[in-house]
């Protein structure tokens, strides 16, 4: 239950789709929109070295000066959870400016001239993170604002006198280097389309089922993050001293809202490969998500701190935790996690997402 008391810890050349590589590429059958002549990328950047050069720099860049602006601000205010807000903004913020900002901007489109050079998947792609990172902002902000102070584990790191002396380069900076590596199917579908392209495996024959499986996980997964908060903030304000929760999604695994978001992460590359605009590179994004989750700012360090805490202040809990540690998975669900019917309404949301999303493109396209 790691997150029963705190949740969350949480430029240069471009190119857009060449008019016909719709017609060289395989595709599934979702139309894509028109496409005004653009430079492709400058030459050499079709290599693996010239096309991180030209994309994930400039993204390390971004989320860089992102990370040292809320350092700066944290340190001021002394709330080093301002690092929780910077993350799902950052990697939002990056989509937004690689679809559209970086359009406007540099080639003097209109906002809508630089949605219309979008096509279906990429659309699709940049609405589902605007989601995900809108949703993540509002729990963090509201928590943080009801909380009133700093998240217990910063309060803790913090009475090392040397703390904000080495933070920057201890927290922040690692995070952005976790946000440019997430943020990759954004930064390599926007910014370098007809490269991704071409370096996407063909799926003529299961484009459309793979289409559907990325809207099936997101759908599930954003459920799974949604119930997950609205459920542990119902138990606190009901009868949070009655003990750790263990009551619906939070029966399925310790972690709820993390398997969410790692399902919603995953959505990505798949939604990319159905419409033929994966490149490999940008398999690192859900790679990257898991591992953070797992092993570095998530469930690893929040059930540490929860140990911690409730062996020294509450002898119950720490009971009560031990207990569920030993009864609950902590991120994969088990045989019994499997055939909980939270899993089975997570399964029927996704379900629901395929059809919603299916009647949306037939009546709009």
């Amino acid at each position: 239950m790691a997150e029963q008391d705190i949740y969350g810890a949480r430029f240069a050349g471009r190119d857009m789709p060449l008019e016909g590589i719709a017609s060289r590429l395989p595709h599934p059958p979702i139309p894509a929109a028109p496409h005004p002549q653009t430079p492709m990328l400058p030459t050499g950047t079709t290599s693996t070295v010239g096309l991180l050069g030209s994309t994930v720099l400039p993204s390390f860049n971004l989320h860089a000066a992102f990370a040292a602006v809320t350092y700066g601000l944290a340190r001021y205010t002394d709330r080093v959870e301002g690092k929780d807000w910077l993350w799902p903004t950052s990697i939002t913020a990056n989509a937004w400016w690689n679809a559209i900002g970086t359009y406007v901007i540099n080639d003097d489109l209109t906002v809508p001239e630089a949605w219309s050079r979008l096509d279906y998947s990429q659309k699709l792609l940049l609405g589902g993170v605007s989601v995900w990172g809108l949703r993540l902002l509002y729990r963090i902000v509201s928590r943080s604002a009801k909380r009133g102070r700093d998240d217990p584990r910063y309060a803790a790191v913090k009475k090392d006198e040397h703390f904000w002396n080495l933070a920057f380069f201890s927290l922040f900076l690692p995070e952005a280097v976790a946000q440019t590596l997430i943020s990759l199917p954004f930064t390599l579908s926007f910014r370098a389309p007809t490269q991704s392209g071409l370096a996407s495996p063909p799926v003529t024959s299961i484009g459309g089922l793979l289409h559907s499986f990325s809207i099936f996980l997101f759908s599930a997964g954003l459920f799974l993050e949604t119930a997950a908060d609205y459920q542990l903030e119902a138990h606190k304000k009901v009868d949070y001293d009655a003990g750790i929760l263990r009551e619906g999604v939070w029966g399925i695994v310790r972690h709820p809202n993390y398997l969410g978001d790692a399902l919603v992460q995953a959505s990505f590359p798949i939604l990319l490969l159905s419409g033929n605009l994966l490149h490999p590179l940008a398999l690192l994004a859900p790679v990257t998500n898991y591992l953070f989750l797992r092993f570095n700012g998530g469930n690893k360090e929040d059930e540490s701190s929860q140990q911690d805490r409730y062996s020294k202040g509450d002898p119950l809990k720490a009971q009560q935790f031990k207990a569920y540690q030993q009864d609950v998975n902590s991120f994969w669900p088990d045989l019994k996690g499997l055939k909980s019917k939270w899993t089975q309404m997570a399964a029927a949301v996704g379900v629901g997402g395929m059809f919603l999303e299916w009647a949306a493109r037939t009546l709009v396209l």
